[in-house]
């Protein structure tokens, strides 16, 4: 029989298929149970008027089998199956693909996977078989036909005998993919990509059983070869929600994404208009432990009509919602090879920016009613959110900042920015913050305290840079207590402070002349209360931050200037006052246990602790 070729671009497509290395070769699997599912598809919906078809929904099946010592895998439908020259169309040319000017685009990059992760079709069967055989019989027909190939040197076609319509392929596998013989690498795949077929995938499976009664000298097991449906047909989110349980939401989660916590709230969304889509979303209740790593996979799970396209689609998730876990299933996206390809359609793009703000909704809800719960999410991906706000430039403040919180010194619990402005007393106008790990025991923060007003705790680096970003809230203004004016003193006790400044010139000239470059300026405050000095930065960097960069690189030369504030109605400046003309040389000691006393409570390491301890006896006595 003589051979037929291939057209000239699926030849060389499949040449490139047969003699390549494919990382992700067991999706032949996904697409050859896809194609048997669509042609089953074409009979069933037939049959809905046409009754010589004689089946209903419930006879349709797609039948798998493995035989080790052939070395052949075979997959079986009673679809509607392919004339001659239907099987000439389909199997001897790649319909529907482009595929010519793919492959001439593909020949300019040689780093880029020809196969992708979709679209390969009935050619991805050449990934792992030597030969292929295909035998079918469309439905009405008198004949079947068989088409075999062993790849790009072309193929054969002649009648055959079958006794009823459908498709039957029969792989012969070759040497290193003998692994898609095994029965549990099947179940496998079916349960990782086929699961939500609509119809059942049934495999005929041998399990060791123990045998009920057997005495003790006889076998306690015995082999049971049946026939089991290995998919599980109808996926969750397919489903109507008066019809799914909670306990079924929380299960399906549980299994599909390794999590043995519920997840602490559900999303099951059904979309119909320019992008039709259908979505089952989780917000978990923990973080995964490399969740804030580089190494962390997230993105949705994406579906084709419940064909698993893709594992880790992150293009369905802005960044600052990546925590969210589940899956997306539509028809509206177009299968191409290239993986570039589908990650920049505009349909991507509008599920996306729907699912935005479906989760953002969902979040306030939890805020406004669940409020314990969001407390749990917050912990765990709080900082992902305040990632979202100080990235690209704050393009995403404004979705964002009232799902933000941090810690209120006053409540002693995390409030949002419109729970601190509300509780504003009308005689404040900025939202006062402060970071470090000692900001609620710091002069500003307790003179505040004495106020009434409240103080917004940063724990976090991230923290720092949400003022920056924000700019305002609710016409507030941020400000930085250790740093910015708090605008607490009238102008007649700026007049005063300005009048003690310079009563203490001579004093405040001592103390920086004793502490030499430790500090870069020495200035009097009268806003630290009941204590005497405190260290603030000058501006710029603060004293978290060159933390923060100090452990990165403790070479790098990153260090904020040093601004001692002193307190000038504290008997401990008083009496600096009057030893520098008593005893000069215990003034400056004075002077060293100021700058010590203010570093302490900037919660900075003192240069040396066994001196400072030293210095605060000798005083003492």
């Amino acid at each position: 029989m003589a051979k037929k070729q291939f057209k000239a671009e699926s030849k060389r497509l499949l040449d490139l298929m047969i003699n390549s290395i494919y990382t992700n070769r067991e999706i032949f699997l996904r697409e050859l149970i896809s194609n048997a599912s669509d042609a089953i598809d074409k009979l069933a919906y037939l049959a809905l008027t046409d009754e010589s078809v004689g089946l209903s929904r419930g006879d349709f099946a797609i039948h798998l089998s493995a035989d080790k010592a052939q070395r052949t895998l075979t997959i079986r439908d009673n679809g509607i199956g392919m004339s001659k020259d239907e099987m000439e169309e389909n199997l001897g040319t790649i319909a529907h693909s482009g595929s010519l000017d793919f492959k001439k685009e593909m020949e300019k990059r040689e780093d880029i996977d020809i196969i992708g992760q979709f679209g390969v079709g009935f050619y991805s069967a050449f990934m792992v078989a030597d030969t292929v055989r295909v035998r079918s019989k469309k439905f009405g027909a008198d004949e079947a036909w068989c088409w075999e190939s062993a790849g790009a040197d072309g193929y054969t076609m002649k009648p055959c005998e079958a006794e009823s319509c459908g498709t039957e392929i029969v792989l012969t596998l070759k040497e290193d993919s003998m692994e898609y013989l095994e029965q549990h690498r099947l179940r496998a795949l079916i349960r990782k990509y086929s699961d939500y077929i609509r119809y059942p995938i049934r495999m005929e499976v041998s399990e060791q059983r123990p045998i009920d009664g057997a005495k003790e000298d006889e076998p306690k097991f015995e082999t049971v070869t049946e026939e089991q449906t290995l998919n599980s047909m109808i996926p969750v989110w397919q489903k109507n929600k008066k019809d799914v349980t909670q306990e079924e939401y929380d299960s399906f989660y549980t299994e599909k994404f390794y999590d043995y916590e519920k997840p602490l709230s559900t999303l099951h969304i059904s979309v119909e208009g320019a992008v039709t889509y259908m979505a089952l979303l989780y917000i978990p209740a923990k973080a995964p432990y490399d969740f804030y790593t580089k190494d962390a996979k997230t993105g949705l799970q994406l579906y084709s009509s419940g064909v698993l396209i893709m594992d880790n689609c992150a293009e369905l998730l802005p960044e600052h919602f990546r925590f969210v876990r589940g899956v997306v299933d539509t028809q509206d996206i177009s299968l191409n090879i290239s993986r570039e390809m589908l990650q920049q359609t505009r349909e991507l793009k509008t599920i996306c920016t729907n699912l935005e703000k479906k989760i953002k909704a969902e979040l306030l809800r939890l805020l406004e009613s669940e409020r314990e719960n969001y407390e749990k999410f917050y912990a765990a991906f709080g900082r992902q959110l305040k990632y979202g706000v100080v990235s690209d430039y704050g393009m995403h403040k404004e979705l964002l900042q009232d799902l933000l919180q941090f810690h209120s010194d006053r409540e002693g619990k995390l409030v949002t920015l419109k729970e601190y402005c509300a509780a504003m007393p009308e005689s404040q106008k900025p939202i006062y913050y402060v970071s470090g790990e000692n900001a609620a025991r710091l002069p500003q923060t307790v003179t505040l305290r004495a106020r009434g007003f409240d103080v917004l705790l940063f724990k976090e680096q991230v923290d720092e840079f949400i003022p920056q970003t924000l700019g305002s809230y609710e016409a507030h203004d941020f400000r930085n207590i250790l740093t910015d004016d708090l605008e607490l003193t009238t102008q007649e006790e700026k007049q005063a402070a300005q009048e003690k400044a310079a009563e203490f010139k001579d004093c405040l000239a001592f103390i920086q002349e004793a502490l030499g470059e430790k500090v870069k300026e020495v200035r009097v405050s009268t806003e630290l209360g009941r204590f005497p000095v405190s260290m603030v930065p000058d501006g710029g960097m603060s004293f978290e931050m060159e933390k923060y960069f100090k452990a990165v690189d403790p070479n790098a030369d990153f260090k904020s200037g040093r601004v001692l504030e002193i307190n000038p109605e504290h008997a401990l400046l008083q009496k600096l006052q009057s030893a520098m003309e008593e005893d000069p040389a215990r003034a400056k000691k004075y002077a060293d246990l100021l700058y010590s006393q203010g570093l302490l409570m900037a919660n900075l390491p003192l240069e040396d602790p066994t001196e400072y301890t030293a210095l605060v006896c000798e005083l003492i006595q």
